[in-house]
């Protein structure tokens, strides 16, 4: 398949067209940011990592009936997705108390909930991508009730999926970020990356954050983290 031109570049990936016009192949960089990329820094190996997990979880929850733009993962920093209208609300799922939540709300760090907490984000770097209610993404046609019901129907069930896997593995899945979109035929598929630039993992035994807070906390290693999450993915033998 050829690579076409670039048709758009994020804090993380790059996006090209191809010779199909439903299919586009992705560049995972090794950009860091935090903060609303009000921090940065650049790492080498960051984007293979990012794209070797993400692809194995995205063919892991495809074989789970996960409707996904996934594909294909082409060589060590590229895939090829499905292209998609990305929806601008982001799904945040959460299974312990952490990070904004904490300071927005005053609870303590650690908590684990009851049962999971759904949250929904514009997507909007130029806002900070604020909090948003389901009722604000219908009343302003950021989505539709049907498709928001949809939504969270799936992150429920990915949500499960990827806690039994990652505890087979002795890693909490502590929250996530979601992305979706709708190809052209109007099916809503889950879209972007998941990665731990997108999810917060804990080791089970130590408590050791393995994902971005390495980064966004200064708390260092932070490619030895992903490399973890990684080593311990390919351990499975899937």
């Amino acid at each position: 398949m050829k690579t076409g031109s670039m048709l758009y570049e994020g804090k993380a990936k790059k996006m090209y067209a191809t010779d199909d016009p439903a299919v586009l192949l992705v560049d995972y960089k090794n950009s860091l940011t935090a903060f609303n990329a009000q921090k940065k820094a650049e790492m080498e190996g960051k984007g293979r990592l990012n794209n070797l997990i993400s692809s194995r979880l995205f063919e892991y929850l495809n074989k789970k009936g996960i409707p996904t733009h996934f594909i294909e993962r082409i060589d060590e920093t590229r895939q090829l997705v499905k292209k998609v209208e990305i929806i601008p609300v982001e799904v945040v799922t959460r299974n312990i108390t952490t990070g904004t939540l904490c300071r927005r709300l005053g609870v303590e760090e650690g908590m684990v909930l009851p049962h999971p907490l759904v949250e929904y984000y514009l997507k909007s770097d130029e806002l900070g991508d604020p909090l948003i209610l389901e009722d604000h993404a219908i009343l302003f046609n950021w989505s539709t009730k049907e498709e928001l019901e949809k939504i969270r129907e799936i992150t429920l069930r990915v949500n499960q999926l990827l806690k039994e896997y990652f505890e087979k593995l002795d890693v909490i899945l502590v929250d996530f970020k979601l992305e979706f979109g709708k190809d052209h035929e109007g099916n809503l598929l889950l879209s972007d990356e998941i990665s731990p630039d997108t999810c917060r993992f804990w080791d089970r035994s130590s408590g050791e954050k393995l994902d971005k807070d390495r980064f966004r906390k200064d708390l260092g290693n932070v490619l030895g983290a992903y490399q973890e999450i990684w080593s311990r993915i390919t351990s499975r033998g899937e």
